[in-house]
């Protein structure tokens, strides 16, 4: 569990608050989504995002940890699929993804080994991926959901270092016009149950 505790605190420094003033909010009941990118090392981005999903969070998170299904998420995505879970250890899985990503001139089929770890608690659930092995100097990523009225608030944080030497201003441009199309889609197909 000790991994669980560092991999915690990276995500941590890279998401401050959860805090949200009354304008993000009205914001995301209107159906925005609320979008931060920064650099994270020289060839990296990471990102910050929330939406509002108009379902309960048991509902959401049922979907969120049906990994194979993420494929119908995000549409770069071509595989995605539980590979191993962890004897003893409730809520701890390994999944295997592969993505494929077309952006200007750039062309790039990607595959990585994630440990997922899954928390239940009172206000919030959570589920934490860390890479074991793939084709990035570094991943981390958080998934929050929070109650919020009669729905959920969802917070996707990201941070990754691809090994291919491609400037974290072009990721973070990437990211930008990417990122809130696949989160509508996810939204999409969360709440058409």
């Amino acid at each position: 569990m000790s991994g669980y505790i560092a991999f915690n605190s990276v995500i941590a420094e890279s998401n401050p608050t959860n805090v949200m003033d009354d304008r993000d909010r009205q914001a995301l009941l209107d159906g925005e989504i609320l979008l931060k990118t920064r650099p994270h090392s020289a060839w990296g981005g990471a990102v910050t995002a929330r939406m509002y999903l108009p379902i309960k969070r048991s509902q959401a998170w049922q979907q969120l940890t049906d990994y194979p299904q993420w494929v119908k998420f995000f549409p770069d995505l071509v595989s995605s699929q539980v590979i191993a879970r962890e004897q003893g250890q409730a809520g701890i899985k390994r999944i295997y993804q592969v993505a494929r990503k077309s952006f200007l001139m750039f062309s790039a089929q990607v595959e990585i080994y994630l440990k997922v770890f899954e928390r239940v608690q009172t206000t919030e659930h959570q589920i934490q991926f860390r890479m074991e092995q793939g084709d990035f100097t570094d991943f981390a990523a958080t998934l929050q959901l929070q109650d919020c009225g009669n729905g959920t608030v969802l917070t996707y944080i990201v941070q990754a270092t691809p090994k291919l030497p491609i400037p974290s201003k072009i990721i973070q441009e990437a990211i930008r016009l990417d990122l809130p199309t696949n989160l509508r889609k996810m939204r999409q197909t969360l709440c058409q149950d």
